[in-house]
């Protein structure tokens, strides 16, 4: 949520953000005259209230002296009325002046390069080159049905679209490929771990800013007020929410695993085969609070984290800055890591960092004291991916086919998988 003082005294600033987002200016038409006819209606609302406690005071000296108090008393009531009128006009103002800011999105860092599109993100490193192939590589849906270690018919026919079982080595890969990201970032990276609830309610959504602007990206209980989780993100942030930290316990450090999911409202067409896109899907989530000063190296080493897990399993990828208008909603500054992924000849998203700033704690009211006495101030919350599972899966299953058709395990894999290192299908 943005600071309505930053609205309030940096409307052209707020102006040039929407701008560089792509988004309307219509978001904030309007602030400016609301926001002044709120301020003019408590300014004459405390003066009256100021004559309010006056008359009362000269309606009790009258009635101690027996004195007719009527006319003072008629006025009184006028006044209440009067600033009851106020009051209700205010609080009608201040629930259109939050509805305002909260479909305002995120102010992006002054070092987040400007652009239109996807296009303009700006790629700041690759890491190791693409194999080459003496065959022409398959996709990872082709190399784990012929495998048998997948079966999307199947979880069709079970559930409907974008959903998959995993079999046998297929789903020991999965279970291998999360203990590995956990036992990663748990034991050498210093984080927490934390296995949350997949339900939350609309305070949480609210607080990490699914709700209300991307209800329909949501799977919402029926005759509830609970959602499935879209990321372990929501309930992490919000396991801290309504809550004043001391500065000594920042910075705080969580990795937790989950499975996800996503209606995936806006991608009809896109992705309808494989793993790449699915309404269920498991990940390992970094998520972070921290003090404002702190929040940018913070965010960099969480990059350096997700990164970590590409280099062991070896698979080549590139870290691209996202332009202001690919940024997420909540995000200030994000990066994205692309993994290599050969049948396609491209790079595609594995993980996106993003630090929100105090964006989703102002949502979430999570602050914290740098002193005992001091004025609370927000944190600042950043999450990652590290990684998303099934696509970490299907870019092992690319990068590392044969020609006979089996897939190697990367060797850092091969601990978690009881010393296996081929998969082949089973006779």
């Amino acid at each position: 949520m943005l600071d309505v003082k930053i609205l309030r005294n940096e409307y052209a600033r707020v102006e040039e953000a929407l701008t560089n987002r792509g988004k309307s200016l219509d978001l904030i038409a309007g602030f400016s005259e609301m926001d002044a006819k709120r301020r003019e209606l408590l300014q004459e609302s405390e003066t009256l209230k100021n004559r309010r406690n006056t008359v009362s005071g000269e309606v009790a000296k009258l009635k101690k002296n027996r004195e007719n108090a009527d006319e003072l008393i008629v006025e009184m009531r006028e006044v209440s009325d009067r600033i009851k009128a106020m009051d209700e006009e205010v609080r009608d103002l201040e629930a259109k002046i939050n509805d305002l800011t909260m479909a305002i999105p995120n102010i992006p860092n002054e070092s987040v390069p400007v652009g239109a599109s996807e296009d303009d993100n700006v790629e700041i490193r690759r890491w190791s080159e693409p194999k080459s192939f003496a065959f022409t590589p398959k996709a990872h849906w082709e190399i784990a049905q012929d495998l048998d270690i997948l079966d999307f018919e199947a979880a069709a026919k079970v559930t409907g679209s974008r959903f998959t079982f995993y079999k046998g080595l297929g789903a020991r890969l999965e279970r291998a490929l999360i203990n590995f990201m956990m036992d990663l970032h748990s034991d050498q990276h210093g984080y927490e771990e934390i296995l949350p609830p997949y339900i939350v309610n609309r305070d949480s959504l609210f607080g990490t800013g699914q709700l209300p602007k991307f209800e329909e990206d949501l799977f919402k209980l029926k005759d509830t007020e609970y959602y499935l989780i879209p990321t372990a993100e929501v309930p992490v942030t919000n396991y801290h929410r309504e809550e004043i930290l001391n500065a000594e316990d920042l910075p705080k450090h969580f990795v937790a695993y989950s499975s996800c999911f996503r209606s995936e409202a806006g991608s009809a067409g896109r992705d309808t085969r494989g793993l790449i896109r699915q309404h269920q899907f498991n990940k390992v989530e970094l998520l972070k609070l921290s003090s404002p000063e702190t929040s940018y190296e913070e965010l960099e080493k969480m990059t350096q984290n997700a990164e970590r897990v590409l280099q062991l399993l070896e698979l080549p990828y590139r870290v691209l800055t996202l332009c202001t208008a690919d940024m997420g909603f909540t995000s200030a500054k994000t990066y994205d890591l692309e993994v290599w992924l050969p049948e396609s000849n491209t790079y595609r998203e594995i993980s996106s960092c993003s630090n929100c700033e105090d964006f989703q704690a102002r949502r979430a009211n999570i602050r914290f004291r740098r002193e005992p006495k001091a004025k609370p101030e927000f944190v600042h919350t950043l999450n990652g991916s590290g990684l998303a599972v099934g696509r970490t899966v299907a870019a092992i299953l690319e990068n590392y086919q044969q020609e006979d058709g089996t897939v190697v395990i990367p060797e850092a894999l091969r601990p978690y998988m009881g010393g296996i290192s081929v998969i082949a299908r089973r006779s």
